[in-house]
């Protein structure tokens, strides 16, 4: 291997270990500096000027739980966000590893390390420093609509109603992509060339409500050093979506039902109306209809919101999806973490499909994050997904499948994958052997 230019900056407090990358490092990189602590890290980057930083995440300090690694992934980030980190970790502290990936991190190195994988990680992370321009990565987060009937009836009925001003109330348990289907709303409407003003409402303080909504002028209160528009007015022309409207106290609802049916506002000291165009879109993951029952939410603000109402089902319920939203996230994160996956073998498969998904969407997406992250090899494998199949839903996956889903493609890999044995198959697949077995007479096998 030819010696590649770049400097590489290896931050770690065993002298052993520095002494081993000192002999090593410079065999395949242009200069290579070590340091036993962070404290010298911020000026170390000022006057050596790194491609890539090899951090490791515990020091002999009182901190010893690797959030001093953390925090040190944050300052690099802030002060050179064009150098690349890779962590130096204790196989204990993965975990660690994979929030300082979520952070910004290149990748990570598990102690004790082999040399050909550490130096191929780092000069990955050469390569990437060194380019000026790099590829945008989606988020996997665009609407998905997949197979399910349910989403294809909701599809249906936002084609009808994106071009209108209607109002739009959406609800569903956290998770199912409430503010991915409000954005696919404002995208779909008339309106998409103004902007969308994201909003969680149940967030801002009682104290700031108006403020953060209606805007105020300077002088205003204590803080007011000058006019401040609010989201109302920053959305004026596009669309204000009111995230988890369910949690605005009842004394401030009349306030906001005021500005909803006025479509203008009044700037917290001002005195003059400022007329707002908006369309509205609401959300929320509690029955609203049972507050305005028990007399926590305005009857009257409740039918405002209401003018169309959109329930999206949970994971649970559109379990032919499953597969293919955990393909579109592999995609994206294993382009993001520079992870060479093909796909998700049907041992993983199968513990997808069983698991119970009680933080629907977003639940899947951060276990294939982690997963991608975690994964050695071209395909995700059931260690990698981190869970066990439910017990209780192993023995019915049969009837959890969805008409239409490629099982039999499932039952081939598996068999694949065990060759021929049947056992095996069926343990892979999270299914007894009998269910197992009428699986194979089903399809023939």
């Amino acid at each position: 291997m030819g010696v590649r230019k770049g400097k590489v900056l290896v931050v770690d407090d065993n002298a052993g270990i520095r002494k081993a990358l000192d002999m090593l490092l410079p065999l395949h990189f242009g200069e290579v500096k070590t340091i036993p602590s962070p404290v010298q890290l911020v000026s170390t980057i000022g006057t050596f000027r790194p491609d890539v930083i090899l951090l490791d995440m515990n020091f002999n300090t009182d901190i010893n739980t690797g959030n001093e690694g953390l925090y040190w992934i944050n300052e690099i980030k802030r002060i050179a966000p064009d150098i690349e980190v890779v962590l130096f970790t204790a196989y204990a502290d993965v975990q660690l590893a994979v929030e300082g990936m979520k952070r910004g991190a290149f990748d990570f190195i598990v102690k004790p390390w082999d040399n050909d994988k550490l130096v191929a990680v780092l000069k990955s992370a050469l390569d990437k420093s060194r380019k000026v321009t790099k590829p945008s990565v989606t988020t996997g987060t665009d609407m998905y609509w997949g197979e399910s009937p349910r989403m294809l009836e909701i599809k249906h009925q936002l084609e009808k109603i994106a071009p209108t001003d209607a109002t739009v109330l959406i609800t569903g348990e956290n998770g199912t992509g409430k503010d991915v289907l409000a954005r696919e709303i404002h995208a779909a409407s008339l309106r998409n060339g103004k902007p969308m003003v994201a909003v969680d409402a149940g967030a801002i303080t009682e104290t700031l409500f108006e403020s953060e909504l209606f805007g105020h002028v300077k002088g205003a209160f204590t803080d007011a050093h000058a006019d401040h528009a609010g989201k109302f007015e920053q959305a004026d022309g596009g669309t204000l979506f009111l995230d988890e409207i369910g949690n605005i106290p009842l004394h401030l609802q009349a306030k906001l039902l005021r500005a909803i049916q006025n479509r203008s506002i009044v700037r917290v000291g001002g005195t003059e109306p400022i007329p707002v165009d908006i369309r509205l879109i609401c959300a929320t993951n509690t029955d609203l209809g049972r507050l305005v029952r028990e007399g926590r939410f305005r009857e009257d603000l409740y039918y405002r919101i209401n003018t169309v109402h959109i329930e999206l089902p949970p994971l649970r319920e559109r379990r032919e999806d499953i597969i293919p939203l955990a393909m579109r996230f592999l995609k994206t994160f294993a382009e993001k973490y520079h992870r060479p996956l093909e796909g998700i073998d049907a041992s993983a498969q199968a513990a997808l499909m069983a698991h119970s998904w009680s933080g629907n969407i977003r639940e899947l997406q951060n276990c294939i994050e982690k997963a991608v992250i975690l994964s050695d090899g071209n395909l995700l494998v059931r260690k990698d997904i981190g869970f066990e199949t439910s017990q209780a839903l192993a023995g019915t996956l049969r009837d959890s499948m969805p008409d239409g889903y490629d099982e039999e493609r499932l039952v081939r890999d598996a068999m694949a994958q065990c060759r021929g044995n049947i056992s095996a198959a069926a343990k892979m697949m999270g299914v007894s052997r009998p269910t197992f077995y009428a699986k194979l007479k089903k399809y023939g096998l």
